[in-house]
Formats: structure tokens, C-alpha cells, sequence
């Protein structure tokens, strides 16, 4: 499976007073790329909440950070599926610097499927298929040959 790319920008409120990027919002950025990769294969976790009642907890995360990103950076979270199971899956994540793709941070996140009383449930097949599956085109988007310059 393929990366799925997600840029972000380093805001002010995410650095401390040298300009660098606190620790904390490098889990934050793998939200946010977890859930953009979701959204690139069909579907939401809002989706998944209120349509099939499955959640997809947090019960474990790991970050190792390499090399600190700096105010204003243009950052890239890429993200990706490492293993589905029947009630648990995990995603991976590297975090660059788009300037000089520096890696910055890498980590995994490991997701229990529960209901809304947060007991443990299956994943149901129909994400899982998603979540396996290569990205959707964004139907609005130019084909690679006609984008403009």
C-alpha cells in the first residue's frame, strides 16, 4: 500500500518561544492525516460513527521525533495502513519537511473498533475494504496531463 500524502502548515500557536514545534502536535498532525487518508478512500469517521456505530478508538500511540520543525514549515504527514485486524488496526506515519524532506517524526497509532457503550466490536468488512483499497480520485480534481502550470 501506497502513502497517502497530507501537507500542513507550521502555525505560531504550535511552536514554543524559539520557534520550535512542541512535541504534543505531532500526534495532532497524525489525526489529521489519518483522517485525511480516510477521506481520500471514501469515507469519514463521522461516517463510521453515525452510519455503522464502529469508533475507532486509540489505545496505543508511539511518536519518535528525529529533527524539529520550525514556524511557518511546510510539512508533509504521510500516512498509511500497516495491519487490519477483526477489531484493531494500525496506522504508520512519517512526518517531512516538504523544503528539504528532512524526516521530522515517525510513529504508529494502534485503533480498537468499538460501539458508543465502548465495547470492543468488529470492524465491518465494508471499511475495511476502503481502508485497503487505493485512494479515490477527487472527481474535481485536473487529470495529471491537464493540470495547470
Amino acid at each position: 500500500m501506497e502513502w497517502h500524502e497530507t501537507e500542513i502548515r507550521v502555525r505560531y500557536a504550535e511552536t514554543d518561544q524559539m520557534g520550535i514545534v512542541h512535541n504534543a502536535n505531532y500526534l495532532v498532525w497524525f489525526e489529521v492525516g489519518r483522517s485525511d487518508f480516510c477521506r481520500a478512500r471514501g469515507f469519514s469517521y463521522k461516517e463510521m460513527e453515525e452510519k455503522d456505530n464502529a469508533l475507532m478508538v486509540v489505545a496505543e500511540s508511539y511518536c519518535r521525533y528525529k529533527s524539529p520543525a520550525y514556524y511557518e514549515d511546510v510539512l508533509v504527514v504521510r500516512t498509511k495502513v500497516e495491519e487490519i485486524r477483526s477489531r484493531s488496526l494500525r496506522f504508520i506515519y512519517e512526518i517531512f519537511r516538504a523544503a528539504d524532506e528532512t524526516l521530522l517524526a515517525e510513529g504508529e497509532t494502534l485503533h480498537l473498533v468499538t460501539d458508543e457503550n465502548k465495547k470492543v466490536r468488529s470492524l465491518p468488512e465494508s471499511y475495511k475494504e476502503k481502508l485497503l483499497a487505493d485512494e479515490i480520485p477527487d472527481e474535481n480534481a485536473f487529470p495529471d496531463n491537464q493540470a495547470p502550470h
